[in-house]
């Protein structure tokens, strides 16, 4: 991928990989040009059909914003931020980047559920 900026500047994903967390959730938002769209869809695929080989990886949904708007929302789950960080550096994965279309905008972040006491489980 041409471009991969940080959700939050001050925590960008390479310093989360150093993190020790179990389980982790992936949050990766794209935007791209609409031209791009198909091209951003195989790839994404190609990716998807990757991480669901390696060990620990969970699930994957990617979600479309409403609208005109070509920004995609990609939540993954992950048994921990160890599995996690062995497929995003793997080099068969690292290598698929370049296939993104040059418009595309990936701002990779990783969460964990938190537990709010009546409303929803950790």
């Amino acid at each position: 991928m041409s471009h991969m900026k940080p959700m939050d500047e001050k925590l960008p994903i390479e310093r989360q990989l150093a993190i020790e967390a179990a389980p982790v959730v992936l949050i990766n938002l794209f935007t791209l040009d609409p031209a791009d769209e198909a091209r951003f869809l195989e790839v994404w695929k190609d990716d998807a059909e990757f991480m669901k080989r390696q060990p620990g990886f969970i699930s994957t949904q990617l979600h479309r914003a409403i609208g005109e708007s070509p920004t995609y929302l990609n939540y993954a789950v992950w048994e921990s931020n160890e599995a996690f960080r062995a497929a995003f550096t793997h080099p068969e994965f690292r290598a698929k980047l370049t296939s993104y279309p040059s418009s595309a905008i990936a701002r990779p972040h990783l969460f964990q559920k938190v537990g709010v006491a009546g409303i929803c489980t950790a």
